[in-house]
């Protein structure tokens, strides 16, 4: 009875200590010190602990409750939950940014990525999926699908997760990375305003030291078609990109999951074309193509990847001679010539 008694005393003062300093009262625990110090310098610093992480009543006694049975790790890290709870908030503040990368391919589902039967049929689900798909994940392939083989048919374990997204934006931002305060985050329609190139806050979240990577420690990998070394853009950005979209270890172009650009494309960024946040392309093309190509044609609805997945015409690699065998014809207006042989 005393027990229970004082659990119900303890719940609202442990609630009340957190949210009385705007959720800085964390920073009197030592084990929190470190990562209150990165908070402070961070573009994040005019953001009250209490926004970002959940501070219910239970959360806080959880909180305090693991200091008064001395389970306190070494190393706080917060839990998938957590971290999902966190994405949420982050629209609160980043509206334009949330919408995209809610309507674009990274905010695909635990579901659509581990029982696609096409690619488990073909490649057996490993535990170095969590590397670039679910990084927050807790435990291994095993505790998220069964059966972990190429035959099925596969269910999920948690199938709370079904319908969550496995990168979360914590998976490439990191809130306490050091930057200036960040202004002006809430866009209004028709107002621009001038920003970084590369903000601050991208870094690549690694599960295995469960800590995120700074870009500027995430190196542009050197990659070769045969002996050819391809040029590639010096956009530092694109080292978070080629973290999942990489060639295999030989660094040969199109192996592995690598989209190098090549080809009429080559030496371009990924983020030339690709929007930051959707990972969309339909506009890119019109950027910096005119709507008619020197060949009279739409470059919009050319025989690529980009009008249609079954081309054989990729658009990351596509050459003028995939289009034009006999050569590449004189432009319009110009008059007429012999074609121009493709080097």
């Amino acid at each position: 009875m005393a027990a229970g008694l004082a659990l119900l005393l303890l719940a609202p003062a442990a609630d009340y200590a957190y949210k009385a300093g705007g959720g800085e009262a964390c920073a009197r625990c030592h084990e929190i010190a470190p990562q209150v110090e990165a908070w402070q310098m961070s573009a994040h610093r005019n953001v009250r602990c209490d926004q970002c992480h959940d501070s219910t009543m239970m959360t806080n006694l959880r909180r305090v409750g693991t200091h008064w049975t001395g389970e306190v790790p070494a190393r706080p890290r917060m839990r998938q939950a957590d971290v999902l709870a966190i994405t949420e908030r982050c629209r609160s503040c980043h509206q334009q940014e949330y919408a995209q990368w809610r309507n674009g391919p990274h905010s695909v589902t635990f579901e659509a990525l581990f029982l696609d039967k096409k690619h488990n049929s073909e490649r057996i689900l490993m535990d170095d999926c969590f590397r670039c798909h679910g990084m927050h994940f807790e435990g291994g392939i095993g505790d998220l699908i069964q059966p972990v083989n190429r035959e099925g048919p596969w269910a999920l374990v948690r199938e709370e997760l079904k319908d969550v997204p496995a990168l979360p934006c914590l998976s490439c931002h990191s809130m306490h990375a050091a930057g200036g305060p960040l202004k002006g985050h809430v866009r209004k329609a028709g107002i621009s305003r001038k920003e970084e190139i590369a903000r601050p806050s991208l870094a690549m979240f690694d599960r295995r030291s469960m800590a995120p990577i700074a870009l500027r420690d995430l190196p542009l990998p050197e990659v070769l078609e045969g002996e050819r070394r391809v040029k590639m853009s010096p956009d530092a950005r694109q080292g978070l990109c080629y973290q999942c979209h990489a060639p295999l270890a030989g660094g040969q172009i199109k192996t592995g999951d690598d989209r190098t650009p090549m080809g009429v494309h080559e030496g371009l960024s990924c983020l030339a074309c690709h929007d930051h946040h959707r990972g969309t392309t339909r506009t890119s093309c019109s950027t910096c193509h005119p709507r008619l190509s020197n060949c009279g044609l739409d470059v919009e609805t050319m025989d690529t990847t980009f009008a249609s997945k079954e081309s054989k015409h990729n658009i990351h690699w596509v050459k003028c001679a995939d289009c034009h065998p006999k050569g590449v014809p004189p432009k319009r207006g110009v008059g007429i010539s012999s074609r121009r042989p493709v080097p």
